[in-house]
Formats: C-alpha cells, sequence, structure tokens
C-alpha cells in the first residue's frame, strides 16, 4: 500500500493549490480517502474525505473552499484548494481506511497514510 502527496507549495493569501494524492496496492473502489492537515503544535485535523461511493465530507472550516474529487484514471484523489488562508498553513497527507469503515475525519480510523505536502499560505 502507497500513498503520495504533491502539489503543495507557498502561495498567497485568497490563492490557489491542487493537492495530488496518488495511491497504488490497493482500489480506491474499495477505500475511502481522507485528507489531514496537520500544523505545527496542534492536533492533526481531518479537512475533507471521499468515500468508496463517491460521497464527499468537508470540514466546515473549508466547505465551500475547497473540494475533494478522484481523477479519472481512478488511482489518484485530488484536493483542490481555493480561497487558501494563512491558517491553511501546514502539512497536508491523504490516508486510507477500507470500506465498509465510515468516511470520517477521524484520523484513528485510517491505517495508511501518506507522507504529506507542506502548504504554506504566507505574503
Amino acid at each position: 500500500f502507497q500513498l503520495v502527496e504533491s502539489g503543495g507549495g507557498l502561495v498567497q493569501p485568497g490563492g490557489s493549490l491542487r493537492l495530488s494524492c496518488a495511491v497504488s496496492g490497493f482500489d480506491l473502489d474499495d477505500y475511502n480517502i481522507g485528507w489531514f492537515h496537520q500544523d505545527p503544535g496542534k492536533e492533526r485535523e481531518g479537512v475533507s474525505c471521499i468515500s468508496r461511493g463517491l460521497i464527499t465530507n468537508y470540514q466546515d472550516s473549508v466547505n465551500g473552499r475547497f473540494a475533494i474529487s478522484r481523477g479519472d484514471a481512478r488511482n489518484t484523489v485530488y484536493l483542490q484548494m481555493n480561497s487558501l488562508k494563512p491558517e491553511d498553513t501546514g502539512i497536508y497527507a491523504c490516508a486510507a481506511n477500507p470500506w465498509p469503515a465510515p468516511c470520517t475525519f477521524d484520523a484513528n480510523e485510517y491505517g495508511y497514510w501518506g507522507q504529506g505536502t507542506q502548504v504554506t499560505v504566507d505574503p
């Protein structure tokens, strides 16, 4: 099982980034994928999740700004991040949990994790 994130970087407030989570070794049709935000000194927070049935959930803080989707190749999950704010700064990691586990923001429900990609929102 492998999850590899990419797409992070430095962006000004109000800017956009698209994060990618490339998975291998398992079928996305059998797993939910969550994106989590880790800010230094704070607890890891789930920001979005997409279920095996393509149902999406968003944390209130990103609802309307972020969009999660699965790619046509069916081995990549994207997180489109718009209207970025300084408080969005941190490491973003994707994680997988197998159906019938719920598509949840609870990190303890996820057994497979990528290394993360750094997002910095700063003027």
